[in-house]
């Protein structure tokens, strides 16, 4: 049944309004785009065409390339890797403070990304799985499933360790207070650079759109590329049981995340690219970050995996 109208507004600004908790069922069959609820997605997209208005400069690109970069690294390395994966280990500091930097990516709350994820491993490419091209078409994978009123909701029952930490629900369920604060940040730092240095030509409204709006659309499809593409394009390695591939444009674009087919073959390591050509931006981060003592027990992959259920034998090693 259709949430009353009031309930689907105000879970723009509190996800937990409705009482939706729990999410243990929610079947594909008859989903709906709930197109009022998610108008502010809607409108993100639409927001790029104010380039036009806003014009550009070389400080705005490159000022959107770091965000999508910084805010990737942190949907890859701790929404994925990290809260949905426990592929290493960390403070409870480091923890709130890239859920803080993953939740600039408007991506929803850690709890959320992490229950549909690990949701989506457990049921890989079956009918179950929220995202599978393979089961539910290409509009579907990529953004319909976000869309929709039976995905809304944090499946609690897969993240109860993470639920421990009041701060991660708070940041779960009112997940626009980090974006909207993150985007009049960006605003006021453009106003700020237009009076203080005004030889990089740019301003609050350009920055907005540019580190924001653009960034943010960028990140949305780069990263939903891997639930989409890479279950459709690519070479497979390993015989998994779903459709994962291994896909270099999507692992440059996604700092790693390409490395689909090898990531389901073993889900557990932090590094998804298994061989010294697979590049995996990710992982040597995540080694830096090991070097300074900020993460530890950073897994990788056992030798015995990697030349497991080969789906044919490869001339390098």
């Amino acid at each position: 049944m259709k949430k009353p109208l009031h309930q689907r507004l105000l879970r723009w600004l509190d996800s937990g309004a409705a009482g939706d908790h729990d999410n243990t069922t929610g079947a594909i069959a008859g989903n709906r785009v709930d197109w009022l609820r998610v108008l502010p997605f809607v409108f993100l997209h639409l927001a790029c065409f104010a380039v036009i208005w806003v014009g550009w400069s070389w400080f705005a690109v490159i000022f959107a390339l770091a965000l999508y970069g910084l805010r990737m690294f942190a949907i890859t390395a701790f929404y994925h890797r990290y809260f949905s994966h426990k592929a290493f280990r960390t403070s409870r500091l480091m923890q709130l403070l890239f859920a803080v930097a993953g939740a600039t990516a408007v991506q929803r709350g850690p709890l959320w990304w992490a229950s549909q994820h690990r949701h989506h491993h457990a049921n890989s490419d079956l009918h179950e799985d929220a995202h599978s091209p393979v089961q539910h078409g290409f509009f579907w994978s990529h953004v319909g499933w976000f869309l929709s009123e039976a995905h809304f909701a944090t499946r609690n029952e897969r993240v109860r360790e993470l639920a421990e930490f009041p701060e991660l629900r708070f940041l779960d369920r009112f997940d626009v207070i980090v974006p909207a604060l993150f985007a009049l940040a960006i605003y006021g730092l453009g106003e700020w650079l237009a009076a203080a240095a005004p030889g990089l030509e740019t301003n609050g409204w350009q920055l907005l759109v540019w580190g924001f709006v653009i960034s943010t659309v960028l990140l949305y499809h780069a990263t939903f590329s891997v639930n989409s593409l890479a279950h459709a394009w690519g070479s497979r390695r390993y015989d998994t049981r779903d459709h994962s591939r291994n896909n270099l444009v999507i692992a440059l674009l996604t700092l790693g995340e390409g490395w689909h087919n090898n990531h389901h073959h073993y889900p557990g390591s932090a590094r998804q690219g298994f061989y010294w050509w697979e590049i995996d931006l990710t992982w040597y981060m995540l080694k830096l970050l090991q070097a300074c003592g900020l993460i530890w027990e950073v897994k990788g992959v056992p030798a015995a995996i990697r030349q497991s259920r080969r789906v044919q034998a490869e001339g390098k090693s």
